[in-house]
């Protein structure tokens, strides 16, 4: 890491066995997660020129196409804390001009002051420890006026691409001994932001103005039923389930995989999706 950082827990799992795991599946899950991608960026709205702070950039794919957007003459600068995934980011940014990579956590790292145009993250917000003092540090980096657009989920139950494997596998996996505790909506994790009155509340905290949820639905899927079924056993808790219970492995696989055949289609398994687009500007 090239800045400390308050995020540890998530610099330690981004930087283990999940960022391995995403960098392996980065074409799937680049498939999967690109039209919500290119739902915000749209809203974003970058033009030739600008300079645009890509947030929780991933393996790439969105600073590479945040790059294409603002050439000739302008920049990204695309921001993790997964090594992992950077390292897929810069071979596929490998001589490009205008773009560059940073390992550090956007919640403190030192960026210029006011020398950003604008800044985007696709599902890259939603794990900070402290979210007023992240968009605050990123409200610092833009010009003033400068925009803000991002994506991120709204609820579980509303995710059927995520809670329907899960569901299936559930039957099949033994209950714990003792039922764990409600998890907080509001630590950081995927859903963090799913509430949209938090939303804006973190963001007028950190000094934005403008601020505006847009709820989008959409269908996404990452490839046919094997690719889809690989995602799905590999990402998130399910994989950790099946290795603590590798005798059911073979009775979860296949409900997942029954579950996922009633959403086959032309194109491949598609799942409903259910997400925030937030737009907002500095102040």
């Amino acid at each position: 890491m090239s800045n400390p950082t308050p995020n540890a827990d998530q610099a330690t799992y981004w930087n283990a066995g999940a960022g391995d795991t995403w960098a392996s599946l980065q074409d799937r899950l680049d498939h999967q997660l690109e039209p919500l991608g290119l739902r915000a960026m749209a809203a974003l709205a970058p033009k030739p020129g600008e300079r645009v702070l890509d947030i929780g950039c991933g393996a790439g794919q969105t600073s590479l196409a945040l790059a294409a957007v603002v050439a000739p003459g302008g920049s990204v600068l695309g921001v993790d804390i997964s090594h992992p995934l950077l390292e897929v980011a810069r071979r596929r940014g490998e001589g490009l001009a205008g773009l560059a990579f940073q390992e550090a956590d956007a919640q403190t790292a030192a960026f210029e002051a006011a020398s950003f145009d604008a800044a985007f993250s696709r599902f890259g917000v939603m794990f900070f420890s402290d979210p007023p003092a992240a968009f605050a540090n990123i409200r610092r980096a833009l010009k003033p006026g400068g925009r803000l657009a991002f994506v991120c989920w709204r609820r579980p139950d509303e995710n059927p691409f995520m809670s329907l494997p899960m569901a299936a596998a559930m039957a099949h996996l033994p209950a714990p001994a003792v039922p764990p505790p409600a998890p907080d909506p509001h630590a950081p994790g995927p859903f963090a932001f799913a509430d949209p009155e938090r939303v804006r509340g973190i963001l007028a905290a950190a000094g934005f103005t403008d601020v505006d949820l847009a709820p989008h639905d959409q269908k996404i899927g990452s490839g046919d039923l094997d690719q889809t079924l690989t995602v799905s056993l590999k990402v998130g808790p399910l994989g950790a389930m099946l290795r603590e219970h590798p005798d059911r492995r073979d009775a979860v696989v296949a409900a997942v995989r029954e579950a996922l055949a009633a959403h086959d289609g032309p194109q491949g398994v598609k799942l409903p999706s259910a997400t925030w687009i937030v737009t907002a500007r500095s102040a």
